[in-house]
């Protein structure tokens, strides 16, 4: 063992023999912290044996504002830590449940906890991490989830609608209640932004009822048909345009007709035609008049246009009948909860073709197969370990690692 004697922090006592190469020696001024040698750190304060003239640093970490993603940074005389916001996490919030996407095919991945993700799934595909491929006959749409995402599908732009179209499809309902409720059955529009004026069409329920809507750029018409029949359990929708004038037939209800304000006939629209949903859905991207505040909820099927009196009808979409793309639409009747198993008292959840485990309180993970730690942000109570100290879980209960400059048993004392 070699002794190498004493280590001086800031500057050499002057009682001590020290060998002078050249000059004077000046002692350091400035902050010294995080102090380690072979890896191991020393705590300057607490295991120093004497000192002079050694005062705490106060460097104004926070004010280079450290933290990411909203997070607060909070200082002291010695130390300073962020507070980082739900979802975040790390020193300085730099990390979410997202930044390794375990979603496939495209997914959308949603952070449901600090911890864990929720995929929202392609057209196309379905299951925990959407790695399951299936076929879509007769669209299911979820209306807007939990996340605040709509199901949806969207077709090429449909060609040649500007002077004539008719539209024929079928619909069935997820419940009575989604009739009662601002649903949006289809849409395509002017650039798809919503501003005043867009020429727009536009297709969905409220109270109960059926609304059809389009505008040529110079006023919107609109025909809003009888209350629907709950007794049925598909309602079939007829309409279509010619120049200025529009009808409207749901069911076995009487044919009802309008006519658009001003002198404009022709409708154009460049936006794709989005069924069920919209991207990134929220009302304001929609044209003034009648916005619809959810998505779809129930099947949407046969879907049929023609633009001409001398066309057939045809499925939207090119090639005919095929999205240019879609979310978290599942295929009508089919529950994508018959091949998922949650764990320990789990819910299974789904929506359209996303499908994810609501787990009870302590469980956590895709199936709730985990225990959630005395640690974890997700455990009730939370742990007590304050500024930026680091919670250890123990057989029962935990501890808190301190940082320098920080005591106690919540590392609550400086």
């Amino acid at each position: 063992q070699i002794n190498f004697g004493s280590i001086f922090l800031g500057k050499v006592p002057v009682h001590e023999e020290v060998h002078r190469c050249a000059g004077q020696i000046y002692g350091y001024k400035g902050c010294i912290r995080d102090f380690q040698v072979n890896h191991k750190e020393l705590f300057i304060i607490d295991e120093a044996l004497e000192g002079r003239n050694v005062e705490n640093c106060n460097v104004p970490i926070c004010d280079y504002h450290p933290c990411h993603n909203g997070g607060t940074c909070t200082s002291d005389e010695e130390n300073w830590y962020c507070e980082c916001p739900k979802l975040y996490t790390g020193k300085l919030c730099q990390f979410a449940t997202c930044d390794e996407n375990p979603c496939g095919n495209g997914a959308t991945c949603f952070p449901k906890s600090r911890r864990d993700a929720v995929c929202l799934c392609p057209y196309g595909r379905s299951g925990i991490l959407c790695s399951d491929a299936i076929n879509i006959t007769q669209p299911s749409f979820s209306g807007t989830d939990v996340f605040g995402y709509t199901s949806f599908l969207a077709y090429s732009t449909i060609p040649n609608v500007t002077f004539y179209y008719e539209f024929h499809l079928k619909f069935q309902l997820a419940n009575h209640h989604s009739a009662l409720q601002d649903n949006l059955i289809f849409f395509t529009g002017q650039k798809g932004q919503g501003l005043n004026g867009d020429d727009f069409l536009e297709l969905g329920l409220r109270n109960g009822r059926v609304v059809y809507s389009y505008n040529l750029g110079s006023g919107t018409a609109t025909i809003i048909s009888k209350p629907l029949d709950l007794t049925l359990n598909i309602h079939v929708i007829h309409l279509g345009r010619n120049l200025q004038k529009g009808w409207l037939k749901v069911d076995d209800q009487k044919n009802k007709t309008v006519t658009s304000p001003g002198r404009l006939v022709g409708l154009n629209v460049f936006s794709q035609f989005y069924l069920g949903g919209y991207r990134e859905y929220t009302p304001e991207l929609l044209p003034k008049g009648p916005r619809f505040k959810n998505g779809f909820q129930g099947c949407i099927f046969d879907v049929q246009v023609r633009t001409s009196l001398n066309k057939g009808f045809k499925s939207p979409g090119t090639p005919e009948g095929h999205p240019n793309s879609g979310r978290s639409v599942g295929q009508c009747k089919d529950s994508p909860c018959s091949l998922i198993k949650c764990r320990n008292g789990g819910k299974c959840i789904e929506s359209g073709s996303t499908v994810y485990c609501d787990c009870l309180t302590g469980w956590k993970g895709a199936f709730c197969t985990e225990t959630v730690s005395v640690c974890d942000p997700e455990h009730d109570p939370p742990h007590l370990c304050q500024q930026g100290s680091t919670c250890v879980p123990l057989p029962s209960g935990y501890t808190c690692h301190c940082p320098l400059g920080t005591t106690g048993t919540y590392c609550e004392q400086g």
